[in-house]
């Protein structure tokens, strides 16, 4: 009987179908029942830390399995994505961050990672407008708030949530259109910043809607503006900076999830779809619409692309305004 051996190219053709069919069986059977972490770079209670909550409570089920937040904050959120940055790239080990995290290049020198290179942007998730807020008694509006600042240079100062994250962004931003000079103090968070402000101890902060949102309903903060570039719905009544009578105020502060940069592209793509349509059912959109937050979604290459034009916007914030580490 004659036996016919398989020749070498048939042997390697065999092996990497072989891995192949492995690979998209792996996949296809993801997330196997294995609990999923949502590293959160910030303190609980953060603008951040709320629409990741939202989300993974909706996120397990929609993927059949349990979706837990860990909050990792420091420095910037730059703590807790460097442990995203290490992490095994098989989907169980996501970031949620924001703006910020663009940001953090330019005034981090000697960061563990490389924010582009280091991570697929899976998608943004939603967007926030920071309220301009204030001690209630401290400032009458907006008008006077440049007033006084611009009457006594650098004798006020503004709190933030950390260098370079998206409220210490949407502060200097503002300040530079203004034309004013005050001191920053940054924050382990933004409800350390907040209850700064609320004693009186930090003149103003742009803090995410979502976390000043009821404290300005209870009067223990006072809503001057938001900084985004229209009215927020759920405060139609409140200004935009812009209306308030500083130009070129805008900022756009957003949530997006991150995945380390050799996840699957099939795992990033399953994860963007199920949060797509987590962010756009109509139950999720009433809680964001109270919060004043919206829903902000994209494919994750457009997603990366975007990421990559926001990274030179921040550049040119951060050398305008001279950002560095306090």
């Amino acid at each position: 009987m004659t036996t016919f051996l398989p020749s070498r190219r048939q042997l390697i053709a065999a092996a990497l179908a072989a891995c192949a069919f492995t690979g998209a069986q792996a996949q296809g059977d993801w997330p196997k029942g294995q609990t999923i972490k949502l590293i959160v770079p910030f303190t609980a209670g953060s603008g951040t830390d709320i629409v990741a909550r939202l989300v993974a409570e909706r996120l397990g089920p929609a993927l059949g399995t349990s979706v837990i937040i860990d909050n990792k904050p420091g420095a910037g959120g730059t703590l807790g994505a460097a442990q995203v940055a290490k992490a095994p790239a098989d989907g169980y080990t996501l970031l949620v961050h924001s703006a910020g995290h663009l940001v953090n290049p330019s005034i981090y020198p000697n960061l563990s990672y490389d924010t582009l290179k280091d991570f697929a942007g899976i998608t943004p998730m939603a967007s926030l407008p920071n309220m301009l807020v204030v001690a209630p008694n401290r400032f009458a509006d907006v008008k006077d708030l440049v007033a006084q600042a611009k009457a006594k240079p650098g004798g006020f100062n503004y709190g933030s949530a950390g260098n370079g994250s998206a409220t210490h962004m949407n502060a200097e931003v503002f300040r530079l259109a203004a034309g004013v000079q005050a001191q920053h103090v940054p924050f382990r968070g933004t409800p350390e910043a907040m209850t700064e402000v609320m004693g009186g101890r930090i003149d103003w902060f742009f803090a995410p809607m979502v976390s000043a949102l009821p404290l300005a309903k209870d009067g223990k903060l006072k809503a001057l503006a938001v900084g985004t570039g229209k009215r927020s719905a759920v405060m139609p009544q409140l200004p935009t900076t812009v209306e308030a009578g500083v130009p070129g105020s805008e900022y756009l502060f957003w949530v997006g999830l991150f995945a380390p940069a050799k996840t699957p592209k099939a795992v990033v793509e399953r994860v963007q779809a199920e949060v797509a349509k987590i962010m756009t059912a109509p139950e999720l959109k009433e809680r964001l619409d109270k919060l004043g937050a919206e829903a902000f979604t994209m494919p994750s290459a457009q997603f990366d692309q975007f990421l990559v034009d926001e990274t030179a916007k921040a550049q040119q914030v951060v050398k305008a305004a001279g950002i560095k580490v306090d």
